[in-house]
């Protein structure tokens, strides 16, 4: 049984598997998955709503985490401070457009929904925005995913109806571009921690300040 059969067989269990994926951060899996969607293994919108439903559950989650346990996470993990300083400067700026977008930023996806719960950012406006970023993410990658196998399928031609080398060509190409990403993330990421270190220097607090209309503290709870 090859690839293709074993998620046609198994639909269900893949939609709950992108949903666990996303909770914790999957954006190639989703990838994929959109490349199987395109070849009739699985339903798009499904995979969309799995991927959506666990990407906000998931960020929900880390801002909990940040908002009871992110002061004893920091001193356990100090390696996150630079990451925590970088999304609360940025959401000083940008709020909202920060939330919408960080899921497509190297070096602050995994920490901005722990930093903004541990700066006090209110619960209900996070879920709110939150969860239209989710549904932003989502349709990114799988639709990406998608239109990557579909281009693939007219340069391929009849090589296409192998399932394999469809996949392969998707994961050579997310491989390529995963590689740029970080390299050219990793230097961006640099400038921001600079940038945010001389937003402090200049009077900016990272745990006492809140965002852009949205006043840091419990009270927006």
């Amino acid at each position: 049984m090859d690839v293709a059969e074993l998620i046609r067989e198994y639909q269900n269990l893949f939609y709950a598997i992108t949903f666990g994926w996303a909770f914790i951060e999957g954006e190639s899996f989703v990838i994929f998955a959109g490349a199987a969607a395109f070849k009739g293994d699985l339903n798009i919108y499904i995979l969309i709503l799995a991927a959506w439903l666990g990407s906000f559950c998931g960020d929900q989650c880390w801002f909990a985490l940040g908002r009871f346990f992110g002061a004893k996470l920091l001193v356990r993990l100090p390696k996150l401070n630079a990451g925590v300083a970088v999304a609360m400067d940025m959401v000083q700026k940008y709020d909202v457009l920060f939330i919408l977008s960080f899921r497509f930023i190297y070096g602050v996806r995994n920490v901005a929904s722990p930093a903004l719960g541990m700066n006090g950012y209110p619960w209900g406006r996070f879920a709110v925005f939150n969860f239209i970023a989710a549904f932003i993410w989502a349709n990114s990658f799988a639709w990406g995913g998608y239109i990557l196998a579909k281009a693939f399928e007219e340069v391929l031609g009849d090589i296409s109806e192998n399932f394999g080398y469809v996949m392969l060509a998707v994961f050579v190409i997310v491989c390529c571009i995963l590689f740029f990403v970080h390299r050219s993330g990793q230097k961006r990421f640099k400038k921001m921690v600079a940038q945010s270190g001389d937003s402090q220097a200049g009077g900016d607090s990272v745990a006492g300040t809140g965002a852009s209309g949205a006043p840091s503290g419990r009270s927006g709870d």
